[in-house]
């Protein structure tokens, strides 16, 4: 179900399409990586101008398709000058994150142990990511934050997910690399 129809859109599905029916996560993710690549870089889809408007007080998250037959959904995030999150899962699903616009900061967490709903992470790797780049998580090594390191400008994602992402685990620092984990119910933004 496409909710705003824009130019390259079948190409984005039709891309997302085929690399969904590899054999195993890892062979999707990679393909899918690869294609988003490609499409951003050869500039044949442009996604919806609403994508590129800040929400203000939070980063925007924008649904433009979920597929009923694969059950994946693609989501553009729009990220405000300064704009991040704290570290997050992706509730057991896959996803491949593709830079469309800006510069946005992706650092990766281990997860060390936990105590009830007390979580110990170290960051193990930090990433500046620019337009035309991609990553994939695949759980259960899906623990990380993303960031708009600019003062000044807006960054733009991508993100396509296994399944509909309605809620995650965040986690609020508590200090000596110990955080409390809480479910967050995750909401979209208008699409116009």
């Amino acid at each position: 179900m496409i909710t705003v129809d824009f130019p390259g859109s079948r190409k984005l599905i039709e891309a997302i399409d085929a690399s969904v029916t590899q054999p195993s996560t890892p062979a999707i993710t990679d393909n899918l990586r690869n294609a988003l690549c490609r499409l951003i870089r050869s500039r044949e889809v442009e996604l919806p101008s609403c994508v590129f408007e800040t929400a203000g007080d939070h980063y925007a998250r924008r649904e433009l398709y979920r597929s009923e037959e694969h059950g994946y959904s693609v989501v553009a995030m729009t990220w405000g000058p300064g704009q991040g999150t704290l570290i997050h899962d992706h509730c057991g699903m896959w996803c491949v994150e593709g830079v469309w616009n800006g510069a946005l900061e992706i650092v990766q967490y281990e997860l060390l142990g936990h105590e009830a709903e007390r979580y110990h992470f170290r960051p193990v790797g930090s990433i500046q990511a620019g337009p035309g780049s991609a990553g994939s998580l695949i759980p259960p090594h899906e623990y990380h934050t993303i960031r708009n390191p600019s003062d000044d400008a807006v960054a733009v994602s991508l993100h396509i997910y296994s399944g509909r992402m309605t809620q995650c685990a965040v986690f609020k620092p508590e200090g000596d690399d110990w955080y409390q984990r809480t479910e967050r119910q995750l909401g979209l933004d208008r699409v116009h």
